[in-house]
């Protein structure tokens, strides 16, 4: 829970801390905040910058450096990935964990760049393809990019364990995913075979996302990203699925259900969104296809919106209660691991 000074004052007032106790109180938080993300505004200097550099050298990059050759940009990347390690270095000694860490993820997002470099100087590029389409296009001749920056990406995390560092590297794992599945059918995977990989990876992913955040909650938040990508990558790769079933649909419908109840058990937001999204998008369908003529589909959505309303009344008196009877079938992790969360 991230404490404000005017919710400090207002222990103060209801004579629970001194004024002298919050005051010591907010220092400390502050200092705290220091070493993770939060929304501030020298935190989001340090992202902006950090993900303006990371797009120059992944999305952003021009053809004009195709001018350099294979060697220039392998060696050019190479210096700018010196820079970053020294700079990651100079920044951690120092206690700035969050440039550190932008700084390590750079180096990451760099090392596709300088693959492909080497792969050009070597002559082992198949065909006239560029950088800039790494990141727009799926096509098998990626892996060898996206084996490489795994690697780097493991070494550089082992070293550094910065949970920044798990952005880039769930990227990589998404672009494999699409990238082997065009291996296996062809150079060009069709819509319907994307949509699928990237459901089935998308879970997968979050499944081992839950899985580090059931084993590091008590530390640092590496699971964030994961939860992320994953949420992303099976949402997108679901809600891309083609399907003339009205039970489909409401299966799409309960599942998204299922997953804002999800984020708020785990408390993890991007459930939450994604979730409310679907929810959105099938009461949308209902609304324009199935019940468009209908006069009480509106009276009856207005009903269960103030019945989901009294259910939050009763959740909210009766909170304790149920959640210690569902925590007591739990194992006792996963009991400890929701109590943290809350």
């Amino acid at each position: 829970m991230h404490l404000t000074k005017k919710q400090l004052d207002s222990a103060v007032k209801q004579d629970l801390i001194s004024q002298e106790q919050a005051d010591k109180l907010f220092v400390f938080f502050k200092s705290q905040s220091a070493t993770g993300p939060s929304f501030d505004f020298t935190h989001v200097l340090y992202y902006m910058g950090g993900l303006i550099a990371i797009g120059a050298m992944t999305l952003f990059m021009t053809l004009g450096w195709e001018s350099f050759g294979g060697w220039g940009i392998f060696f050019i990347s190479l210096a700018y990935a010196g820079v970053a390690l020294k700079l990651t270095d100079r920044f951690q000694a120092k206690g700035y964990v969050i440039p550190a860490g932008i700084c390590a993820t750079f180096v990451v997002a760099l090392t596709p760049l300088a693959i492909y470099g080497l792969q050009q100087a070597l002559g082992w590029w198949p065909d006239d393809s560029v950088y800039r389409d790494y990141h727009r296009y799926i096509q098998w001749h990626w892996l060898y990019m996206e084996l490489g920056t795994l690697i780097v990406g493991g070494g550089i995390f082992y070293r550094y364990r910065y949970p920044f560092l798990v952005m880039p590297i769930a990227v990589t794992l998404w672009y494999l995913s699409m990238d082997i599945a065009a291996m296996l059918v062809g150079d060009y995977a069709h819509f319907e075979l994307r949509a699928l990989v990237s459901l089935y990876f998308g879970l997968l992913i979050t499944l081992f996302a839950f899985w580090v955040d059931m084993r590091g909650h008590k530390s640092v938040d590496y699971a964030f990203w994961l939860y992320l990508f994953g949420v992303v990558a099976f949402w997108g790769g679901m809600t891309s699925q083609y399907s003339d079933s009205e039970l489909s649909k409401f299966i799409y419908f309960t599942i998204n259900v299922l997953m804002i109840g999800i984020g708020v058990l785990i408390a993890r937001r991007v459930f939450v969104i994604f979730g409310a999204l679907g929810v959105a998008f099938y009461l949308g369908h209902l609304a324009n296809v199935v019940f468009e003529d209908s006069l009480l589909f509106p009276v009856a959505l207005s009903a269960i919106g103030f019945g989901l309303i009294y259910l939050g009344v009763l959740w909210q008196k009766h909170e304790q209660k149920i959640s210690e009877r569902i925590q007591s079938c739990l194992p006792a992790a996963l009991r400890e691991f929701l109590v943290a969360k809350h």
